[in-house]
């Protein structure tokens, strides 16, 4: 891979996982904020479901920061783009649509495939 691709998708990465950061600081500034008394048990309800909406978001955005975390060690060890399992490169197209990816189009198949087949 070119060092402009590589450069490229450093900053990418460096920049989502900024954004990152700043909307979970937000939900715990939100979270932690007094909030009304709600008399009505209905309006309470949508609250209660509207913060654990919220936590599950948050809860992918975690996963997805330890993604971006590994790929951007990935980028320091200078294997980025290479499958994890088969060696080979990454195509530029995957890694633009995927960035966080670890593997390349032909093993990501094959691993959804296994996946399927023993329905997880």
């Amino acid at each position: 891979m070119k060092n402009k691709d590589v450069e490229y998708f450093k900053e990418l990465l460096t920049n989502h996982l900024e954004e990152l950061f700043a909307q979970a600081g937000d939900t715990v500034s939100g979270m932690t904020a007094p909030k009304e008394n709600f008399p009505d048990p209905t309006d309470r309800a949508a609250l209660e479901s509207d913060r654990n909406f919220m936590l599950r978001i948050r809860d992918r955005e975690s996963k997805l920061i330890k993604k971006i975390k590994k790929a951007l060690e990935r980028i320091e060890n200078q294997t980025f783009g290479l499958c994890e399992k088969c060696g080979d490169d990454i195509s530029i197209k995957r890694l633009k649509a995927r960035p966080v990816t670890a593997h390349c189009i032909g093993c990501k198949t094959k691993e959804e495939a296994f996946e399927k087949a023993l329905g997880l």
